[in-house]
C-alpha cells in the first residue's frame, strides 16, 4: 500500500455521483469493491458499508480496529458552471503539487479518507482485523452516524479518516445542531414605474462553517442584508427577489437580489452600492480579497410582484441582527473556536416562503443551546418560523487514548518531530459513535486539504504520502 495507490482510488472515486442524500452509486462500487476482493461486506438499512478483512498470519489474537470514513460530499460549485453533480464526474487539475478542482468540490473530504480503507483491504499488509465502515450523509447532519445500530462493527478501536491537517492529531470536536428559519408573505405588486435591478456579492471564498469561521472571511448573504437595511433607511425599494449561500456547513460564497426602485432614486442607489462594494473589498482586503459586486438592470422572469414591504423589512433586518461568526473561544484549548454560528443560506424555493439555514457549533451542550437559542430567538422577533434539527453530540478528549499514543509516537519515529494534538470545531462522528458504543477509543486524522467545502477544494500530495506512511504504520503496529 503507498500514497500512489491511494491517489489511484480516490481520480475513481471522482467519477462516482455521491452528493448527500444520493450515495447509491458510492455504495454499489464499495459492495462491488469488496466482492472482488472476496470480503465479508454488509449494508444497513441507512446505506451504511461495512466492508471485513480477516487478520495476517500471526496477527489473529490482535483486536479488531476500525477504520472509518464518509461516503458522501459537499457538492458546491461556482455561478456559471455546467456540472451536473448527479451525473458528471469532477473535474481537477494537478498544479504545484496540489490536487484542485477549480470550478466545484473535489470530494477529497471524504473521498481521501474511503480511497485509504480501500487501499489497506487490498493490500497484503501484516495487519490485524479490520472493519472499515463507511457512513451516509456526513455532510448534511450525520444521518448514517445517527441510524448506526449498535452492533454493527464490532472493534473497540476507531481511526476516523475525515481530518484536513497533515500533522495534527484529533481528539475532540464540537457539536452541532441546525436552526430552518421560515417567513411567510403576500405579494405585493411592483409600482408601475420602478425599475428593476439586480444585486450581487460574489468572489468570496466561502469555505468550511467550521474550519474557517475564525478566518473573517465575508459571508455574503450577510452582506447584502447589511446593503439592503441600511438603503431601506434612504429609498423605498422593494425587494423582489433574494438567493444566497447553499449548504449548512458551508460560508455563503455568492447572494443576489432583485430590488424595484423608483426612477428618481435609481441613480443614487447605484452609487451608494458601488461605493458600499470599495467599502466591503477594503474590509475584506485580507481575509477575502476576491469578494467584489456588481449592479445592473434587471429583466429577468416576472418582476411585476414583490415580497410585501413589512415582511421583507423584517427578513432584512433579521439577518443583518442575527450572529454570524465566532460566539466563543475555548477556555481550555487555546485557539480553539468553541461557539459558533452560520447563517448559510436564503432561498425562495415555494410561493409565499422564504427559508434561511443557520448551523449553530459548539464543543460545550449548553452553549450550543445557547447560541440555537439566540439565533431562534432573533428570528422569531421578526415573525418568522423555526425548526430545529436533531442535534449531534461532541466528542470530548481522552489524552490518556491509546490510539493517541501509538498515533503519536509513530509519526514521531518515522518524520523526526511530534504531531500536534488538537481539538476541531467542525463536526465529526466520533461523538455519535461514543454515544452508540461507550468506551471506543478513537483519534482523527489525515492529509492537507484547503478550501473544504467550496470550489476550488484542492488535496495537498505531499502530505498525502506522509498520511499514508503514518497510516499503514499505525495499522501494522496496532496490538
Amino acid at each position: 500500500m503507498d500514497a500512489k495507490r491511494v491517489l489511484e482510488i480516490f481520480k475513481e472515486i471522482t467519477k462516482i455521483p455521491r452528493e448527500s442524500g444520493h450515495e447509491e452509486p458510492m455504495t454499489n462500487y464499495l459492495m462491488d469493491f469488496a466482492a472482488k476482493l472476496g470480503l465479508p461486506a454488509k449494508k444497513d438499512a441507512t446505506g451504511n458499508v461495512l466492508i471485513s478483512k480477516k487478520a495476517a498470519k500471526g496477527k489473529e489474537n490482535v483486536p479488531v480496529l476500525v477504520l472509518q470514513a464518509h461516503q458522501d460530499m459537499v457538492c458546491e460549485k461556482n455561478a456559471g458552471s455546467n456540472h451536473d453533480f448527479t451525473k458528471d464526474p469532477i473535474e481537477y487539475v494537478i498544479e504545484d503539487g496540489w490536487m484542485i478542482a477549480k470550478d466545484t468540490t473535489l470530494g477529497a473530504d471524504d473521498g481521501i479518507g474511503i480511497a485509504a480503507c480501500l487501499a489497506l483491504l487490498e493490500s497484503d499488509l501484516p495487519t490485524g482485523p479490520l472493519e472499515c465502515l463507511f457512513t451516509i450523509s456526513e455532510e448534511t447532519g450525520m444521518d448514517g452516524a445517527m441510524a448506526l445500530e449498535s452492533g454493527f462493527f464490532s472493534g473497540k478501536t476507531l481511526i476516523n479518516l475525515d481530518s484536513e491537517d497533515e500533522g495534527e492529531l484529533f481528539v475532540g470536536c464540537a457539536g452541532g445542531v441546525n436552526t430552518m428559519v421560515e417567513f411567510k408573505y403576500k405579494k405585493e405588486a411592483v409600482k408601475t414605474s420602478y425599475k428593476t435591478l439586480k444585486l450581487r456579492i460574489f468572489g468570496a471564498q466561502g469555505g468550511h462553517s467550521g474550519d474557517d469561521i475564525n478566518k473573517e472571511r465575508c459571508n455574503t448573504v450577510q452582506q447584502m442584508a447589511r446593503f439592503l437595511y441600511e438603503e431601506g433607511q434612504k429609498t423605498n425599494f422593494q425587494l423582489v427577489k433574494i438567493d444566497g449561500g447553499n449548504k449548512h456547513n458551508a460560508i455563503a460564497r455568492e447572494t443576489e437580489a432583485v430590488i424595484a426602485v423608483s426612477p428618481l432614486q435609481k441613480k443614487g442607489l447605484e452609487e451608494r452600492y458601488n461605493k458600499f462594494i470599495k467599502e466591503l473589498k477594503a474590509e475584506f482586503a485580507v481575509s477575502d480579497p476576491a469578494v467584489t459586486g456588481s449592479i445592473e438592470a434587471y429583466k429577468g422572469i416576472d418582476t411585476r410582484f414583490a415580497i410585501e414591504t413589512a415582511v421583507a423589512k423584517k427578513l432584512i433586518a433579521s439577518m443583518v441582527a442575527v450572529h454570524h461568526g465566532v460566539l466563543a473561544m475555548s477556555q481550555d484549548i487555546p485557539g480553539l473556536v468553541e461557539t459558533s454560528n452560520n447563517l448559510a443560506s436564503v432561498k425562495m424555493k415555494a410561493p409565499g416562503k422564504i427559508e434561511i439555514c443557520t448551523s449553530q457549533r459548539s464543543s460545550v451542550d449548553s452553549a450550543k443551546n445557547l447560541i440555537a437559542d439566540k439565533v431562534e430567538a432573533c428570528f422569531r422577533l421578526a415573525g418568522a418560523k423555526t425548526k430545529r434539527s436533531d442535534p449531534y453530540p461532541g466528542w470530548k478528549p481522552d489524552m490518556n487514548s491509546k490510539i493517541l499514543k501509538l498515533s503519536f509516537d509513530s509519526y514521531k519515529s518515522i518524520f523526526g518531530y511530534e504531531p500536534k494534538v488538537k481539538a476541531i470545531h467542525a463536526g465529526l462522528e466520533c461523538g455519535l459513535f461514543l454515544e452508540k458504543f461507550p468506551g471506543l477509543d478513537m483519534i482523527s486524522f489525515g492529509p492537507t486539504l484547503r478550501f473544504v467545502h467550496a470550489p476550488g477544494e484542492k488535496l495537498d500530495l505531499a502530505s498525502n504520502e506522509k498520511f499514508v506512511k503514518h497510516l499503514v504504520d499505525v495499522v501494522t503496529k496496532f496490538k
